[in-house]
């Protein structure tokens, strides 16, 4: 016979069970796509049992020991947000004074918010993070990250894109188009600064993309110290070769991670230089476009060629956009494969989404050896897609100062053959 009390208290017992908590952070700069890996995330570790906490504010908050940040994640508030931009939970860049001793906090505060599975999302900061959690939890916190940065410079396995950075192109690309057609119906330049603090994969992916007249990227320089003559002088001679066969219009798309290598001290006379909560120079506020507007204006005037060249840059615009269908499923991959990772015992690495398959990446495989950093992706200027961007860009080139070209282009630059060559020849 059924022993009925005993099946009761049980069931009881079963019903009261405390669940094992998940927690989400993010970390960053925004990008499209991370509502969905929040929202599949957290749907898949409700069906398997678990109870989700997002902490809003990214790690400022935990830093600060804010447990009140920390709220319940259901259904209902994640069901629909994995075709919004932004993050429901906000995100933020911060790195304390007496870092290590906020960190204690930090773990702490996740501590004592029961978490026993943690799930960062974000770039290279975040990444840092999440590797210096997992070490210092030993073993009482799991944690796996989850890629996302537009700048795409994570070193992905097979090449695979970071989430975020296709819908940053594709929304980049839309706006490019439109100046693209300005230029043409007014007879302009646009200098387009567009983001990417080491890297110039997302200036590429527009610039191939939308047909742009010239890209420029920070891996194209190899020199330690960058001038900002050289640069101007590329723009320039982009300007002087479209005049020499009758256009007087055109885009020339730079990456904001170009004014990493110029000289500080060159750089400062320049611009007013902000810095991040991290205490990283803020690239995005530098008005890399307009610079390079003054110099090269200048230099035209100076022999008499007038021509209207306008600045803008183009970067917060793409990072909260909703993504498009590939970012939807493609963090929702990433969301599940996370859950599903740390539930099956895992801890101490990166998910990703690679040849139809989800994917671990150990933390030891995405530092330096030598300096504990995170490892970047760069544009291999040696590779096809870029040499395919270049040799449709309009540049000057080796062929342009052979005898039967270059006085037809000396000519438009209102310069002597000789003094044309001396003046740009050094940059191609």
């Amino acid at each position: 016979m059924t022993n009925y009390k005993w099946l009761t208290n049980q069931l009881l017992k079963e019903y009261f069970k405390v669940k094992e908590t998940i927690a989400i952070v993010v970390g960053g700069g925004p990008a499209p796509g991370i509502n969905g890996a929040i929202s599949a995330a957290t749907i898949e570790a409700i069906k398997k049992g678990k109870k989700v906490i997002g902490i809003v504010g990214g790690f400022k908050s935990l830093f600060a020991g804010d447990k009140k940040k920390a709220i319940e994640l259901t259904f209902d508030n994640v069901s629909k947000i994995h075709i919004t931009g932004g993050s429901i939970l906000r995100t933020s860049r911060d790195f304390p004074e007496k870092a290590k001793e906020r960190f204690r906090v930090l773990i702490s505060t996740l501590k004592s918010l029961k978490t026993r599975y943690l799930i960062t999302i974000g770039g290279e900061g975040t990444l840092y993070m999440a590797r210096w959690i997992e070490k210092e939890a030993k073993g009482s916190i799991a944690v796996v990250h989850v890629p996302k940065t537009i700048d795409n410079d994570l070193p992905m396995p097979g090449g695979i894109p970071t989430f975020g950075y296709e819908t940053a192109r594709h929304w980049g690309v839309e706006i490019v188009e439109n100046i693209l057609e300005d230029a043409r119906a007014t007879g302009r330049w646009y200098f387009v600064t567009t983001m990417g603090r080491y890297t110039g994969h997302l200036a590429l992916g527009m610039g191939k993309a939308s047909g742009a007249t010239v890209t420029l990227i920070p891996e194209e320089f190899k020199e330690e110290t960058l001038s900002f003559k050289k640069v101007a002088d590329i723009l320039e001679g982009s300007i002087i070769k479209r005049l020499s066969i009758g256009k007087d219009y055109g885009v020339a798309i730079l990456a904001e991670g170009i004014a990493n290598k110029f000289d500080p001290e060159e750089l400062m006379r320049h611009e007013c230089v902000e810095k991040d909560e991290t205490g990283r120079v803020r690239l995005s506020e530098i008005q890399l476009g307009r610079v390079m507007k003054m110099l090269v204006n200048k230099s035209l005037e100076s022999r008499g060629i007038k021509v209207t060249i306008v600045d803008k840059n183009i970067g917060y615009e793409l990072r909260a956009a909703n993504p498009i269908p590939f970012d939807a499923e493609y963090t929702r991959n990433l969301g599940y494969g996370a859950v599903r990772f740390l539930l099956m015992g895992g801890t101490g690495s990166m998910i990703v989404f690679y040849e139809g398959k989800l994917k671990s990446v150990p933390f030891c495989e995405m530092f330096e050896p030598e300096t504990g950093k995170p490892k970047m992706r760069y544009v291999d200027i040696a590779s096809e897609p870029y040499l395919v961007g270049r040799e449709y860009m309009v540049r000057l080139e080796k062929e342009d100062f052979k005898a039967e070209n270059i006085r037809k282009i000396a000519a438009s630059a209102n310069m002597r053959v000789e003094e044309f060559k001396k003046r740009f020849l050094y940059i191609v």
